[in-house]
C-alpha cells in the first residue's frame, strides 16, 4: 500500500513558517548576499519591501526584498525588474538564500 506524501515545503528558519515549495525551485546555481541560493518561480507567506535597484553579479535590477509573513525575517529578494535582455527570466521570480530556509515534509 503506497503512503501519500505531501509537497515538499520550505520554511523560514526563524519561525518555520511555510514560504516556498521544492517543486518550484527554478535554479540552485544562485548567489545570495550570504552564500547560495535558490531561484523560485512562487513564494507563500511573504512580505514584498520596497522596490529598489540594485547592482548585483549579472546586472542592475529592481529588487525588492522579501521577509517572512509571520517573524519579518529577510529571506531574500524578489526580481521586479531585469535591465538587461538575457536576465528578463527573472521578472517575477524570488530568491531564498538557503541559509534562510529549512526542508519540511522530506
Amino acid at each position: 500500500m503506497a503512503e501519500l506524501v505531501g509537497p515538499r515545503v520550505y520554511s523560514c528558519c526563524n519561525c518555520r513558517n511555510h514560504v516556498c515549495l521544492h517543486d518550484d525551485i527554478i535554479s540552485k546555481a544562485f548567489q545570495g548576499r550570504n552564500g547560495r541560493a535558490f531561484l523560485f518561480s512562487h513564494a507563500m507567506n511573504v512580505v514584498v519591501g520596497t522596490k529598489e535597484d540594485r547592482q548585483l553579479m549579472t546586472g542592475l535590477h529592481t529588487v525588492a526584498d522579501i521577509y517572512c509573513n509571520d517573524c519579518r525575517e529577510v529571506l531574500g529578494w524578489k526580481y521586479e525588474r531585469a535591465y538587461e535582455e538575457t536576465q528578463k527570466y527573472k521578472e517575477g521570480k524570488f530568491i531564498f538564500e538557503k541559509s534562510k530556509i529549512v526542508k519540511e515534509n522530506w
